[in-house]
């Protein structure tokens, strides 16, 4: 009888082992799955993503890969002239030459982002571009980008000012208020780009990796996140429809204002500041006018995102300083001089 009960309790100890075993591997489990659904659902998983490029079309790629590569070798070396003629030239002094010499720097600054990656990519079977680097190109695109935006606003605040109150211009337009602006619409340009990072950071992306362009931007990028992007949509689209929209109504407004103000000047005075003016609009719906159509809708993708994408990013940044040169007398006449004393 004490050798059954004996035997009884040693059973009763093995079995009791044999569970607490199987707790904690169950515990085990269970903690690892939970882990990796945490993972799944707050922690990026996607390191890298694939660009599906411009076009499918080899031909294609490789026309538009010619093109854009002879308009980059032409027309950006004519920014860098741009600005050391600026900078060399005491008679450019004023802070209309100032403020273009920095426009040229921003989209030569611009172009750089996206169009070496692109034209790299127009020559590889696949192109990927790991996640962080996809976060730095988003974050520079917005952060030049939206500098560019306010400078265009404040280069409306000096034409403003020039013309309408010209005896108060050299007080109000003083170097030290130039450099304050300058920083200013720098540091705006950073506070638009970091807000779309902080949000896009805080997405989970866990698959697919395919972005439908031929470099990151913010609906492409929305669109691959393993959740509800509703809100976040919304957020983008104030923080970059909104202040484009804003920002492009408000400038067409003050040249409006500035062209009614130069109806009764001279002649001269009047062909001159119209000139100004024209090139000024000009360049406000080559900057403002893609940036409407891409980022004040639901991110939602049309046939023509791509072709106005390619313009926004490559094109119309390095022509909006050219299209500032070709209709102002002083630079040009400046230029000829750089280039007879330096080249020819």
């Amino acid at each position: 009888m004490e050798e059954l009960i004996t035997f009884n309790f040693k059973v009763l100890q093995k079995s009791s082992k044999v569970s607490r075993i199987l707790l904690n591997a169950n515990t085990s489990r269970n903690t690892s799955f939970y882990a990796r659904e945490m993972e799944s659902e707050n922690g990026t998983v996607i390191t890298e993503f694939i660009l599906l490029g411009l076009t499918q079309s080899r031909d294609i790629q490789l026309l538009v890969f010619v093109l854009v590569l002879i308009f980059y070798f032409i027309i950006l070396p004519g920014n860098f002239l741009i600005i050391f003629t600026i900078r060399s030239d005491p008679g450019l002094t004023a802070p209309l030459y100032f403020f273009l010499g920095n426009l040229a720097f921003l989209d030569a600054s611009y172009s750089f982002i996206v169009a070496p990656r692109m034209l790299v990519d127009f020559l590889s079977e696949k192109k990927v571009i790991s996640y962080r680097g996809c976060i730095t190109q988003l974050f520079f695109l917005h952060f030049v980008g939206g500098g560019e935006g306010l400078l265009l606003v404040v280069m409306a605040f000096d034409r403003y000012i020039a013309i309408c109150r010209p005896l108060h211009y050299s007080t109000v337009m003083n170097p030290r208020a130039c450099y304050a602006m300058l920083l200013a619409l720098w540091l705006g340009g950073f506070v638009h780009s970091i807000i779309q990072v902080v949000f896009i950071l805080r997405l989970p992306f866990c698959g697919p990796n395919q972005l439908d362009n031929f470099f990151c931007d913010v609906p492409q990028v929305i669109k691959l996140a393993c959740t509800n992007t509703f809100v976040v949509e919304l957020l983008m689209v104030f923080n970059s429809g909104l202040m484009t929209l804003l920002c492009f109504l408000g400038l067409l407004a003050s040249y409006a204002v500035i062209l009614c103000r130069i109806r009764g000047s001279s002649s001269e005075a009047k062909n001159k500041a119209m000139s100004t003016c024209t090139t000024h609009i000009i360049v406000i719906f080559f900057m403002f006018g893609p940036g409407i159509f891409i980022y004040t809708r639901p991110f939602r993708a049309f046939p023509a995102d791509k072709v106005v994408s390619l313009f926004h990013t490559v094109i119309f940044p390095l022509l909006n300083p050219v299209i500032y040169t070709l209709r102002n007398q002083e630079v040009k006449a400046s230029m000829k001089k750089v280039f007879n004393k330096h080249i020819a």
